[in-house]
């Protein structure tokens, strides 16, 4: 009897020390996992921030440069989206047309310069991911009365159309010369009809200052976050 029971002592000192293993196991798993899920955070934490400070010192440079000329140019910088905003329709383009008016190739000469200046800057050519040059029209389409879907396709082509002139403009100027790399890289012309709308406060559009074209910057804080997110997946 004596012998049974030192037998059933010996087997759960064994099992009572294998359970200890495990559990000392686990928890240095859980411990692991935890530094590595806070490692993640403070990685993002730090991205977010990051972004942030980019997204205002980059509108603070860009209102600081800009500031005295968007009255003139019917223009506005947007700080959520660090859009340039060119809002007059009038300068912008004919009715219908996409060939740049002059007054807006006059006003390219003198904004496109200076805002490359910006971007391509040792401050903040590493943290963008892409330059958007965006093409916005109203709902409407010309003086004729065509369907919705009509007049949204109609407009599809002719913002791609516009935004394709000013990169093209834009592109071709002397004084952005020694950026083209970047620009080939970075800038692309989107179309986006009338996706976008301009709305008044009660809600209906205002198809005048919908017409318009935006210089977009989006920085890679995105991507950056993404990758963390990955890493840690497979950590």
């Amino acid at each position: 009897m004596a012998l049974f029971k030192k037998q059933e002592d010996s087997d759960w000192s064994s099992v009572s020390d294998l359970m200890s293993g495990l559990m000392m196991l686990f928890l240095l798993i859980a411990i692991a996992y935890m530094l590595n899920v806070a490692e993640g955070q403070r990685k993002v934490k730090k991205i977010a921030v990051t972004y942030q400070e980019i997204q205002l010192s980059l509108y603070n440079d860009l209102m600081n440069e800009f500031k005295k000329d968007l009255p003139k140019w019917k223009a506005h910088i947007d700080q959520k989206t660090l859009a340039v905003q060119f809002m007059e329709p009038d300068i912008l383009f004919s009715l219908g047309k996409a060939e740049i008016n002059e007054r807006f190739r006059e006003i390219l000469d003198d904004f496109f310069p200076r805002y490359m200046a910006i971007i391509c800057s040792d401050k903040f050519r590493d943290s963008v991911e892409e330059i958007r040059i965006e093409g916005h029209t109203s709902s409407e389409w010309g003086n004729r009365e065509v369907s919705l879907d009509e007049a949204y396709f109609n407009n599809m082509a002719l913002s791609q159309e516009r935004t394709r002139s000013v990169l093209s403009y834009c592109y071709h100027l002397d004084s952005v010369a020694e950026y083209k790399n970047f620009m080939r890289s970075h800038i692309t012309a989107n179309g986006l009809s009338s996706s976008q709308p301009i709305l008044f406060k009660d809600g209906t559009e205002n198809t005048r200052l919908s017409r318009r074209v935006e210089f977009r910057t989006r920085t890679n804080a995105d991507q950056r976050i993404v990758q963390i997110l990955d890493e840690l997946q497979y950590d």
